[in-house]
C-alpha cells in the first residue's frame, strides 16, 4: 500500500472515529426521552403559579398604593416629604433582604423540588402581609410600630426572595417549549391581576371612607385580606406534582455519579449548589441582572411608584391617581397572553427590544403628557408606558429561565432576580422621591426610567434567542404524543450515516 493510501485510510479512520465520539455525546433522539406535558397538568401549574405571583404583587401593591396613608400612621411627625420618604424607605427594606431569600430558597428548590419551596414561600408572604394589618400605629405603641412594620416587612422580602424564580421555573418546566412565551405570560398575567386587586380594593376604600377613617382602620382590610388569599393558594401548590424537567434530572442522577466538579457528598447540598452556580454561571448571572434591573426600574415606575407620582406631585386625589393606572393595567391585562403568543412566533429578543426601545424613546413625552392633566393626555401617557411595559412583560417570564440550565435554574434565577430587584426595583419609588426632592425636577420618572431602558437595550443585544427550543438541560417538551413521534422521527432522518 502506498503511501498516500496510508493517508486516506488514516484519515478516513480518523473521520469515523470524530463521528462516533460525537454520537457518544448527542446520542439519537428517543421517543422515550421526549416530554409529553398534558394539558390539564400544563393549566394547573400555570393557575397554581400565576395565583401565587398575583398574591406576591397584592402584597406589595397595596404597600405601594398606600403608602401615603401608611405614612401618617408609622411615621407621623414631619412634614409630608419626609413623611413619605419614611414609607418609600420601609417598602425598599423588604428588597435588601430579597437576596438572602433567593440565597436559600433557590438553591434549595433544585434539591428538593420546586413545588415545597413555592408553597412555603406562599406561607411565609401571606403570614408577614397578614401581620402588618395588625400592627398598632405609632400613637399606640410609639417607636415599636415603624419596628414590626420593618420587620414584617422583611420577612416578606425574604419570603418573595424564592417566589418569582420558583414561580418562573415551574411554568417553564412544564410548558412545551413551541408555547413557553403564552404559558409564561400567565404568571405576569398574575401579576397585573395582583396590581390590580390592591389598586381597585384601595380605590373602594379611599371613595367610601372618610380620610380619617382611612387612616385610623381602613389601610388594615387589604392588608387583613392576604390570609385567605394565601390558603387558597397554597391549598393549589400543595396539589401539583413536580415539574417533567426536575424530576427526569432526578431519576438522570438518581443510579449515576456526581456531575462533574460538584465537592463530596460530606459539604451540605444547597452550599454546593450556590458554588456551582457562581462557578459555571457568572456570566449569565451577570446578563441576567442587568436585563432585570432593566424590566424591574419600569416595572415599579409605573406599577408602583405613578399612583403616588400623580397624588403627591401633580395634586391628583389619591382615589383618581389610582383609578388612572387601574385603566391602564386592565388594558396590559387583555393584551399581555397575546403577547405571549407573539414571542413564541417571533422571538423573545423582538419584544424584549421593542419595550426597552419603547422606554427609551417615549418615557419623556408621556410623562409630559401626565403632566397636563387632561383625561385623554394621561390615558396618552399611561398607555405608552403600559403598552412598553406589556411588551416586557409578556416576555420575561419565559426568558429568563431559560438562560440557565435545569440542575440550577431555581437556585440561579433567583440569585440574580432578587439581586437587581434588591438594587435597583423596591428602591425606585425611593430614588425617584429622593430625586425629585434633590433636583426639583418633576421628569426625574422619565430620566431615571431612559437610563434604565439602556442599560436593557445593551442586555438584550446580548442574550441568546431561546424561542422554541428545549430548556438548556432538559428534552425537547412537546403538547401531544403525535408531536413526539414526529420530532423523533426528524431527529433520527436528519443524523447522518455512520
Amino acid at each position: 500500500m502506498g503511501s498516500e493510501d496510508r493517508e486516506t485510510g488514516s484519515a478516513t479512520r480518523h473521520h469515523h472515529l470524530r463521528r462516533a465520539i460525537r454520537r457518544r455525546r448527542n446520542p439519537p433522539l428517543r421517543r422515550s426521552d421526549i416530554t409529553v406535558t398534558e394539558e390539564g397538568l400544563v393549566r394547573r401549574a400555570v393557575k397554581a403559579a400565576a395565583l401565587g405571583n398575583a398574591m406576591e404583587w397584592y402584597d406589595f401593591g397595596i404597600y405601594a398604593y398606600l403608602a401615603v396613608t401608611l405614612g401618617e400612621v408609622f411615621f407621623p411627625g414631619g412634614d409630608d416629604t419626609a413623611q413619605l420618604l419614611s414609607s418609600f424607605a420601609a417598602f425598599a427594606v423588604a428588597f435588601l433582604v430579597r437576596p438572602l431569600g433567593g440565597l436559600f430558597f433557590g438553591p434549595l428548590g433544585d434539591r428538593v423540588g420546586r413545588r415545597q419551596i413555592l408553597a412555603l414561600t406562599m406561607i411565609l408572604m401571606a403570614l408577614g402581609t397578614f401581620c402588618i394589618g395588625l400592627i398598632p400605629s405609632y400613637d399606640t405603641i410609639g417607636l415599636w410600630a415603624p419596628l414590626l412594620l420593618l420587620f414584617f416587612r422583611l420577612v416578606q422580602g425574604f419570603s418573595t426572595g424564592g417566589e418569582y424564580g420558583g414561580a418562573a421555573t415551574f411554568i417553564a418546566e412544564y410548558a412545551p417549549d413551541k408555547k413557553r412565551g403564552f404559558y409564561g405570560s400567565f404568571l405576569e398575567f398574575g401579576t397585573l391581576g395582583g396590581y390590580i386587586a390592591a389598586a381597585g380594593l384601595v380605590t373602594v376604600l379611599e371613595l367610601v371612607l372618610s380620610d380619617a377613617d382611612m387612616t385610623s382602620w381602613g389601610w388594615r382590610i387589604p392588608f387583613l385580606t392576604a390570609g385567605p388569599l394565601g390558603a387558597v393558594g397554597i391549598y393549589l401548590r400543595l396539589k401539583l406534582e413536580e415539574t417533567p424537567a426536575f424530576q427526569k434530572e432526578i431519576e438522570k442522577h438518581a443510579t449515576g455519579p456526581e456531575p462533574a466538579g460538584v465537592e463530596p457528598a460530606t459539604e451540605s447540598v444547597p452550599k454546593r449548589t450556590v458554588k456551582r452556580i457562581f462557578a459555571e454561571q457568572w456570566r449569565m448571572l451577570l446578563l441576567c441582572v442587568g436585563l432585570v434591573a432593566a424590566y424591574n426600574i419600569t416595572n415599579y415606575m409605573l406599577l408602583t411608584y405613578m399612583p403616588t407620582y400623580l397624588t403627591d406631585q401633580l395634586g391628583y386625589s389619591e382615589a383618581r391617581g389610582l383609578l388612572a393606572l387601574l385603566g391602564t393595567m386592565v388594558v396590559m391585562m387583555a393584551v399581555i397572553n397575546q403577547v405571549g403568543r407573539l414571542n413564541d412566533r417571533y422571538g423573545r429578543k423582538p419584544l424584549l427590544m421593542t419595550g426597552m426601545l419603547g422606554y427609551l424613546l417615549f418615557s419623556l413625552p408621556a410623562v409630559l403628557l401626565v403632566q397636563q392633566g387632561g383625561l385623554i393626555a394621561v390615558a396618552t401617557g399611561m398607555g405608552l408606558l403600559g403598552l412598553s411595559l406589556v411588551c416586557l412583560l409578556g416576555t420575561m417570564s419565559a426568558s429568563l429561565p431559560a438562560m440557565f440550565p435545569t440542575p440550577v435554574r431555581y437556585g440561579s434565577l433567583a440569585i440574580a432576580y432578587n439581586v437587581s430587584t434588591s438594587l435597583f426595583g423596591g428602591t425606585t419609588p425611593l430614588v425617584i422621591t429622593a430625586l425629585i426632592d434633590w433636583t426639583g425636577s418633576d421628569l426625574m420618572p422619565a430620566y431615571y426610567t431612559m437610563a434604565a431602558a439602556f442599560v436593557g437595550v445593551v442586555a438584550v443585544a446580548l442574550m441568546k434567542e431561546t424561542a422554541r427550543r428545549p430548556l438548556e438541560g432538559s428534552p425537547p417538551s412537546v403538547a401531544t404524543h403525535e408531536e413526539a413521534r414526529r420530532l423523533a422521527a426528524e431527529q433520527h432522518d436528519r443524523r447522518p450515516p455512520f
